[in-house]
């Protein structure tokens, strides 16, 4: 896989984790100007800030308006949410 589609990929799962925070703090969707592209910068990835960046770049040069979210931390990926089960069988 090319380094691209790499970091398409990469892009997807933290647009994904950008939107869960958005659900979960509303206030901040207000102060995101309606017609700006988005560009996420993720500290703790310094190849896709620096691939994002570039990306946010191109489109000010094209006269696009352009919000940039710092992204400090993420916290370690989970398969499950659930924290606890109880099995119980049928007789």
């Amino acid at each position: 896989m090319d380094n691209e589609k790499k970091m398409i990929e990469r892009n997807i799962e933290l647009s994904a984790e950008f939107s869960r925070y958005l659900f979960e703090h509303p206030e901040i969707e207000n102060t995101i100007p309606i017609n700006a592209e988005i560009i996420l910068l993720p500290e703790f990835d310094q190849e896709l800030k620096e691939f994002n960046l570039k990306i946010g770049k191109n489109i000010e040069a094209e006269g696009g308006k352009v919000i940039y979210i710092k992204i400090i931390n993420i916290r370690p990926k989970t398969l499950s949410r659930i924290e606890k089960i109880e099995l119980e069988s049928v007789v």
